[in-house]
């Protein structure tokens, strides 16, 4: 077997330029944030008010900056130090708090919180107290907006298959539901398609590769060799025309904090 070939696949940190280019590459070839600015469009032209954005974990800023015109003020919470530094270059009028989202202290209250694609960074033992902590950011009457993929899409049984985790917004929301310490407000599941495409086993590959790496909570087995994610791509994801298709629909946990009375 040729070493390459049996290198292992999925150990990129998120503080590697690795993964950031994985992360671009992924992007280039998906419509999932041109799908995702359009709900996201949607759900600002509802808001009771639009005066305060937080964006948790915005990364390199794109979703931030289509947001940010919406609203008088803008905060980024994001720990990541090179993450900081995309961000002062995409949003420089946005106001970035560096620290972990539970230890973050904005002093603002929000219309919208956005909290896109992190849980997956957060131990599973942490998400009914990170979303409590969010949920108090948000002004009566705010919307607080968690997306993750759908775990039963395609991309993520890739995900379950290698590495034995499953991520599940319908159980995040069924948690806070009943959590002693009391409602938090409306919730409702949406969904929002999401598809990758390209025509080159390597970049499908380099896709796998970034969602392999994503898990904060994976099991003990070890990373998976490069051969068997090819071998998988090829087999789950090349249509007869030659062209490999990722779907990747996203969930969105759309909670709605109440207005007292």
């Amino acid at each position: 077997m040729e070493p390459q070939k049996s290198m292992p696949v999925g150990g990129l940190r998120t503080d590697e330029d690795a993964y950031r280019d994985a992360f671009r590459r992924f992007l280039a070839g998906s419509d999932e944030k041109d799908a995702t600015h359009a709900y996201l469009d949607q759900v600002v032209r509802g808001l009771p008010a639009r005066r305060v954005l937080i964006d948790v974990g915005p990364a390199d800023g794109t979703t931030t900056r289509h947001l940010s015109p919406s609203f008088e003020r803008t905060v980024c919470v994001e720990p990541s130090e090179p993450m900081r530094r995309a961000l002062a270059r995409t949003c420089p009028g946005a106001r970035v708090l560096p620290d972990p989202v539970l230890q973050a202290r904005p002093g603002v209250r929000a219309d919208l919180v956005l909290l896109s694609h992190v849980l997956y960074y957060i131990p599973r033992s942490e998400w009914v107290v990170t979303m409590r902590h969010i949920i108090d950011w948000l002004q009566p009457g705010g919307t607080a907006l968690v997306l993750l993929q759908d775990p039963d899409n395609a991309c993520m049984r890739m995900v379950r298959h290698f590495t034995g985790v499953r991520f599940d917004l319908e159980e995040l929301r069924s948690e806070l539901a009943t959590d002693p310490a009391g409602p938090v407000g409306g919730m409702r599941l949406d969904t929002v398609p999401a598809r990758y495409r390209t025509v080159h086993l390597e970049e499908a590959v380099s896709t796998a590769e970034f969602h392999l790496s994503v898990p904060a909570d994976r099991t003990e087995r070890p990373h998976p060799a490069r051969h068997a994610v090819q071998e998988y791509v090829q087999r789950h994801f090349r249509t007869p025309a030659g062209v490999y298709t990722i779907p990747h629909d996203q969930e969105v946990l759309r909670i709605e904090r109440s207005v007292p009375r």
